[in-house]
């Protein structure tokens, strides 16, 4: 499973909110309910978050093994 957890802290630290990153980075709020739910996203919109944050895939995701 792919977990989104490590955006919102990466958000945090950047000190970039939802809302900028809405309306300065217009960035789609549909995509970011889908994140907000670790509901499936494309590579496309990955990209674009590490571009926009400046940071690796593993600041915006992470694979958490199923038992």
């Amino acid at each position: 499973m792919i977990s989104y957890a490590p955006l919102w802290s990466t958000l945090k630290k950047k000190n970039i909110s939802q809302y900028q990153l809405i309306h300065t980075h217009n960035f789609s709020a549909g995509q970011l309910s889908r994140l907000r739910s670790n509901s499936n996203v494309s590579t496309h919109t990955l990209n674009v978050l590490c571009t926009i944050l400046d940071c690796s895939l593993e600041d915006v995701a992470v694979f958490i093994k199923e038992s």
